[in-house]
């Protein structure tokens, strides 16, 4: 206990004498952490703008958990799940253009991203205190409520619904990335040139660092512990978000069962890729192609990716061999030996 609470003062001790030891205001450190989208968020900018930025910037994210969670009951998606079926919701324009957004990875992808995998998810309630093995006929009666197609849209007014009772959508594999895009234009806004956003897992970059450098993004190792990492991803204002069978969990019978579900098969996605690392301008682009690509595997997924502008990513197979797009070639490097990059 004591060494807990030595560690809790020096670590004050150290934020406070860099917050204090920035003469100049456009090098000001501020960090904003809060518990929110069902995971850890971080804000760190730099500034004289930066408190009103990240202040800013934590409303608005509290703002999108409250439309966009699932285990919320006053929440949108809460309400278009309990309409399915029946009626048409009017949203926000954060949750429709999130749910516009999802439609188009999923019809880029053929169903891997399927934002209507709510039935599905809920019941092997993996993440949760009801995680479990359900049963195949069990598994084969969600499935048939899994379709894209069955969200139906009304562009002019906003609105939402789902085609068939009992079908949900639970909007957790897109919106941290769509909510870390909207924190990155709320700190430009505000003038901040520099800044560090992680949205349990979801990084983006708002410019270069301080020194004017890259930075460097450790990418986690999915066969250690959480913030061990393999490799490291320079870049400048870009997002990197990561999907692996190492998030979300659970062990039964000496198998694990993780919660990247195929929509095809109802089962944790065996697609032979363990880890997906993608590298784009816009952080909701990397939230659907990480889990698209998870579920399609290295050729299909690397296929996908190619015919993006702008996105690169980086696959690790289950027996340790890497393969990444050919745009990272000079901005990623391995830094464990037993991970081995393979040329596709």
């Amino acid at each position: 206990m004591k060494k807990k609470i030595l560690a809790s003062i020096i670590a004050a001790f150290s934020l406070t004498f860099i917050l204090s030891s920035c003469s100049n205001e456009s090098n000001k450190e501020v960090v904003k952490q809060n518990y929110l989208l069902g995971t850890v968020v971080e804000i760190k900018a730099y500034g004289k703008n930066a408190e009103k930025a990240t202040e800013e910037a934590m409303k608005k994210i509290s703002e999108v958990d409250d439309k966009m969670s699932v285990t919320k009951p006053t929440s949108e998606v809460s309400l278009i799940n309990k309409n399915a079926g029946k009626a048409y919701v009017k949203v926000s324009d954060d949750t429709f253009n999130v749910i516009q957004k999802s439609l188009e990875y999923s019809k880029l992808s053929n169903g891997a991203f399927d934002i209507t995998i709510g039935p599905l998810s809920s019941l092997w309630g993996i993440g949760t205190d009801r995680a479990n093995l359900p049963s195949d006929s069990d598994i084969k009666e969600k499935l048939k409520l899994v379709n894209y197609k069955d969200v139906l849209i009304k562009e002019d007014t906003k609105e939402v619904k789902l085609k068939y009772p009992n079908q949900a959508i639970d909007l957790g594999g897109i919106a941290k990335g769509y909510t870390a895009d909207l924190v990155k234009d709320i700190l430009e806004k505000n003038n901040v040139k520099t800044a560090f956003i992680n949205l349990g897992g979801n990084v983006l970059t708002v410019g270069s660092k301080l020194d004017g450098s890259l930075w460097n993004i450790g990418v986690q190792d999915p066969l250690k512990e959480r913030g061990e990492y393999f490799a490291i991803a320079k870049v400048g204002s870009k997002s990197v978000v990561s999907s692996g069978n190492y998030e979300r969990f659970f062990i039964k019978d000496g198998k694990r069962y993780h919660h990247i579900l195929d929509t095809k098969t109802g089962y944790p996605s065996e697609s032979g890729i363990i880890a997906t690392t993608i590298i784009s301008d816009k952080s909701v682009d990397g939230d659907a192609l990480s889990t698209s690509t998870f579920v399609l595997g290295v050729d299909k997924g690397m296929k996908l990716i190619e015919s993006l502008d702008g996105v690169e990513a980086v696959f690790v197979t289950a027996d340790k061999k890497v393969y990444y797009t050919s745009g990272l070639k000079d901005h990623f490097k391995i830094t464990n030996e037993e991970y081995k990059y393979e040329e596709r």
